[in-house]
């Protein structure tokens, strides 16, 4: 397979802005989002959703709390099961408005913009902004196999090339400019630092706080300069390094200009980010950290899985495999270091710029399958660093184990939500990527990494979970709030992914005691024995217990829906004023079989029907971008290969891969679709989820490339992919 013609085949070009598709540099750690001059100089031409930023997973601040608010001050008391719990909740947003300790824990802390690269024109009184007027003859090049954009365009008809791309192994922002506006001083670029905006998303970037921040720069050396950065408590630093014949001068508060003095035409800048001064690395030279850069992107292209579907015949091929390449990409800028990705990335900022622990694994498993998994092992150690704080959760809530939070930040602290306490299908997610990552390295060194993380994973999964005389077995729930969040906590029981979920959790743990040559747990035996079955009626599951008239009444006529188009009604022209039906959201209830082997708890024949009465009547307007790749999850395990490509390239709103590869995030509103975000990365991850179960197979598939039809109309290629369990 000729990898490097497979990916470059894919490179991203534009020749004008696309507001909704600025390209991004990055390694996972650290990314810069760039407009069409490869720097960020023009954000006002771009979608609000698209600000242009820079973030580092590490960069993370709070606002000052003098009245010392705790999660503890948004305690309500939960009766179930016959005992009171106490909850970070609320029931009314009108309440967490007027609840200032509600409102503080929600919003801190979060991610920040570290600092914006921008063109400025010199004049006879000083810098000015590039003026968007003055540009012309754009281009722009994403080289995806180096992980550089190379960027051209005109100034009153004098040329500018802009190479820009980041360091695969340090937070580092390598910008190269040529142009005989540089050599004229006509030309510089400014370095500016912003505090943070009270509205923290998608952009948390305030420009108009200057004295709400400190910027102190030093010279640390002819061609280096150091800021030391404050911002209430939070303290990063940011290290320029330039080369000879150029000169960096203050040209306002916070705000640096870099030009060249002399004949040179080129401009040379490394900026570096850190959270201490002790963490930046030794000094390099531009030439050195550009080879190092380009070597690195190619390296992880190199290595690990790819797929090639060239010489298919199937009009869709060409589109997937454009996806799978951009998608790869776009994971390695976006995730990485320690911590758990946005979901938005380092993009931009969404739910006050903190994480979800349920969305983990569909950023990170495709890692894990394409044998990249030191892309991902610094954040599946989150689980090792944070396991006191789940213990103590657990023990707070009167079980045993670590209890997984929902939403959280650098911190591991809870956030208060109407929904977010109850939601529980993370739980096992330590347990599905330790046996991913354990499919890779079946070494006693890995059992030991995590087997703590599993066995506390699992002693919560089975306490959780509650003896229901009235049922004669263990029930899930309530308080519980399932993956399709459109259920009532305080009287859910048994959502059946969570139930399948639970269960092969907890079996998956007792075969880790098994590899350590240890017992399998009684207790975790024991419920295993009297779990509850998935709920089900009339030969359908059911999303939850308790519903046997969910297929007559919630997939009633007028909530039939159907996929749309963003602007309204659907081909069908129902109103999107049915929004609040419950055929929409999460098609959880396929996961049982589709993330996870159904096994002997699942009945194929009865999820196929299942499937098929959802696709029949579920709202696709109303479907998240990770929902699509899930569903044909589901689909190949069950042997339905068109099905499951049709849910892979459904033209649904949020199932639309842009130009750059990203897909956007859409609410369906009383007037029609309302766009919440320009890119939702658990869709890429969740994409390429689905494309190793469906090349790769899973344990017990017999045939190859078990996910696409046996007809000739595919022919594929791949390397490196490992199977799904």
């Amino acid at each position: 397979m000729d990898r490097q013609a497979l990916v470059s085949r894919h490179d991203v070009t534009l020749d004008r802005i696309d507001p909704e598709s600025p390209v991004m540099v990055g390694n996972g750690s650290l990314a810069m989002a760039l407009d069409i001059t490869g720097l960020q100089t023009f954000r006002d031409e771009y979608s609000a959703f698209s600000p242009l930023m820079t973030q580092a997973q590490w960069a993370w601040h709070s606002f000052p709390n003098p009245e010392g608010y705790t999660l503890e001050d948004t305690y309500r008391p939960i009766e179930a099961h016959g005992e009171t719990y106490q909850y970070p909740y609320f029931n009314d947003w009108a309440v967490a408005d007027e609840n200032p300790a509600i409102a503080y824990m929600r919003r801190n802390p979060h991610r920040i913009s570290l600092g914006r690269l921008s063109f400025v024109t010199a004049n006879g009184e000083g810098v000015a902004p590039l003026d968007f007027s003055e540009v012309g003859n754009t281009s722009q090049t994403l080289d995806l196999w180096h992980g550089q954009a190379d960027s051209s365009f005109e100034i009153d008809g004098q040329p500018v090339s802009v190479t820009t791309s980041a360091h695969r192994n340090r937070d580092m922002v390598l910008v190269e400019i040529t142009s005989p506006l540089v050599a004229s001083g006509d030309l510089g670029v400014e370095i500016a630092f912003p505090y943070v905006s009270q509205s923290l998303q998608p952009d948390p970037a305030e420009w108009n706080a200057d004295d709400s921040h400190q910027t102190a720069l030093e010279m640390a050396g002819d061609n280096t300069a150091l800021f030391r950065r404050s911002l209430d408590e939070m303290t990063y630093v940011a290290r320029a390094t330039y080369d000879d014949g150029s000169t960096l001068r203050e040209t306002g508060a916070h705000r640096y200009v870099l030009q060249a003095e002399g004949e040179t035409d080129t401009l040379r800048l490394l900026l570096e980010y850190a959270p201490e001064e002790s963490a930046l690395e030794t000094a390099i030279e531009f030439d050195t950290a550009n080879r190092g850069a380009a070597q690195s992107w190619a390296a992880y292209w190199q290595q690990g899985g790819m797929v090639d579907f060239s010489g298919s015949t199937d009009p869709r091929a060409e589109e997937l495999e454009r996806r799978v390449v951009l998608s790869q990409y776009l994971t390695g800028v976006n995730t990485g270091g320690d911590f758990i990705p946005q979901e938005e990335g380092l993009y931009s900022n969404s739910w006050n710029g903190k994480f979800h622990h349920e969305m983990h694994g569909w950023h990170v498993a495709h890692f894990l399958l394409w044998n990249r998994d030191q892309q991902v092992a610094a954040s599946l150690d989150w689980y090792n660093r944070t396991l006191d704080k789940a213990q103590a959760r657990a023990e707070h809530y009167g079980r045993d184990g670590a209890w997984w939070p929902k939403m959280t930040a650098d911190d591991a602290v809870e956030s208060p939500s109407t929904i977010n306490p109850f939601i529980m299908w993370q739980q096992p997610h330590p347990i599905y990527l330790a046996e991913l990552a354990w499919r890779n390295d079946q070494s006693a060194d890995l059992l030991e990494q995590y087997s703590e993380v599993v066995f506390e994973t699992a002693d919560l999964l089975a306490t959780f979970l509650v003896w229901d005389d009235e049922k004669g077995a263990y029930v899930l729930g309530p308080p519980v709030i399932p993956v399709q969040e459109a259920y009532d906590a305080g009287t859910t029981v048994n959502p059946t992914f969570e139930v399948a979920y639970f269960a092969w959790g907890l079996e998956t743990a007792q075969v880790w005691r098994e590899r350590l040559g240890m017992e399998r747990n009684a207790e975790w035996d024991e419920v295993l024995e009297g779990l509850s079955p998935l709920p089900t009626a009339d030969g359908l599951y059911l999303p939850v217990d308790d519903m046997p008239d969910f297929w007559a009444d919630a997939m009633r006529p007028q909530c039939a829906g159907g996929q749309g188009t963003v602007g309204g009604v659907d081909a069908a022209g129902d109103d999107p004023a049915d929004h609040d039906c419950l055929n929409r959201d999460h098609p959880s209830f396929l996961m049982a079989t589709g993330l996870i082997p159904g096994g002997e708890r699942v009945d194929d024949d009865m999820m196929r029907r299942t499937m098929m009465v959802m696709d029949e009547h579920w709202d696709f307007r109303q479907t998240w971008g990770w929902d699509f790749p899930m569903m044909a999850m589901t689909a190949a395990r069950l042997g339905e290969t068109e099905k499951a490509l049709d849910y892979l390239m459904m033209d649904a709103a949020n199932n639309q891969y842009g130009l750059t590869g990203m897909t956007p995030r859409y609410h369906l509103g009383d007037d029609g679709y309302v766009k919440n975000a320009d890119t939702y990365f658990p869709s890429n991850g969740s994409l390429l989820a689905a494309v190793a179960l469906m090349v790769a197979g899973w344990d017990g598939a017999e045939a190859e490339t078990p996910g696409f039809p046996d007809d000739g109309s595919w022919v594929i290629r791949y390397e490196d992919i490992t199977p799904l369990p």
